[in-house]
């Protein structure tokens, strides 16, 4: 499966764009999903309902699951990677990586230089492309416009190759 990673510093609009990257992929017929890293500890589960307490009382593992959707919470003692993660998910023609910034796979960098904070793209050599929502100077990266999701997901077909597989399917 191809992973495009969306990465970025907090408030740059990582979430943003793949909210708007989500319809436009759909659009070409795609099946995307996506994975989202979270810095801090998270928990789905709501104390009092019962997966909770399932987990709270002992359970490795905890199923939650309802006629159409499921989930499944487990504890880990260390992050896991992108790789074993990817290999858990269902077939699909894309999947969007948001953070997860040191992982092995081509990635957009999202960068607002009225952050304040400096570009990621330096030190990453698979960060292929920076959108970017004024335009960047000495940037040796494709740079493509943040406030055109439709610009952005046309490299990512030519880039991913799904731009010919769809021709080829018409």
């Amino acid at each position: 499966m191809r992973a495009i990673g969306i990465v970025g510093w907090s408030g740059s609009g990582k979430t943003t764009l793949i909210t708007q990257l989500l319809p436009l992929l759909r659009e070409h017929r795609l099946r995307v999903s996506t994975i989202k890293h979270a810095h801090a500890g998270f928990d789905m589960d709501q104390p009092g309902k019962d997966s909770f307490r399932h987990r709270e009382a002992g359970a490795q593992e905890v199923v939650v699951v309802s006629g159409t959707r499921w989930a499944l919470l487990r504890d880990t003692t260390e992050e896991t990677k992108l790789d074993d993660l990817l290999l858990r998910m269902a077939e699909v023609d894309v999947i969007l990586v948001e953070g997860m910034k040191m992982a092995n796979v081509a990635k957009i960098e999202v960068h607002r230089p009225s952050l304040g904070k400096p570009p990621i793209w330096p030190n990453q050599p698979n960060i292929l492309a920076v959108a970017c929502d004024e335009p960047l100077i000495n940037c040796d990266r494709v740079v493509l416009p943040l406030n055109r999701p439709d610009r952005i997901v046309s490299w990512m077909l030519r880039l991913t190759g799904l731009e010919l597989s769809r021709l080829r399917k018409a």
